[in-house]
């Protein structure tokens, strides 16, 4: 897998900071993010795929860390259940602390997490210093974009939009939700 430069890094960093959308390879498909605690770039974000803000949205990062802010501290039992399978390409339904955003959980009161292992959003991620907003790149009607050029097409018109090009992984759907409370697989 391909290392994005520190010059690349600190260009996307910058753009999500200042409320950028990115579209970036993922575990199976291209993903759209934005910085977690800008409402403006998360509505902006749900406007470009056309995604309602009730169903919520799934946070990835780098470490267990980058998402402490978000969720309810955790017993031992769900930590050795995310130490298991993190980083990895597991998504996790997590209790969402009071605090967490609205325009995070949706109508839910947990939040979807994945600590991922792909390098070039563990590279993301770290460069940001924080958790990201991860939605698969399409539109509400589309199937997901598992490549650059499907990226491109289907986004051509948004001009906030910056494309983090490399691989996706090798997994051939999304990653699977699991409700951690429950095991319930949701997806």
């Amino acid at each position: 897998m391909r290392t994005l430069s520190r010059y690349k890094l600190r260009k996307i960093s910058k753009h999500l900071r200042s409320g950028g959308l990115i579209a970036y390879p993922t575990e199976a498909v291209y993903g759209l993010g934005c910085d977690p605690v800008n409402r403006d770039a998360v509505n902006a974000l749900l406007a470009l795929k056309s995604r309602s803000a009730l169903k919520g949205l799934i946070l990835i990062a780098s470490d267990l860390q980058q998402l402490i802010p978000y969720i309810q501290p955790l017993s031992s039992r769900i930590t050795a259940k995310l130490e298991a399978s993190w980083p990895g390409p597991v998504t996790w339904l997590l209790p969402a602390r009071q605090t967490t955003p609205k325009w995070l959980t949706g109508r839910h009161s947990t939040l979807a997490c994945r600590v991922s292992a792909h390098p070039v959003v563990q590279q993301l991620c770290q460069a940001f210093g924080a958790a990201l907003v991860s939605t698969s790149a399409n539109r509400e009607s589309c199937p997901p974009c598992r490549t650059l050029i499907q990226v491109r097409k289907q986004f051509s018109k948004s001009n906030q939009l910056v494309i983090v090009s490399g691989a996706t992984g090798d997994l051939d759907k999304p990653t699977p939700i699991l409700n951690a409370l429950t095991d319930l697989r949701i997806r």
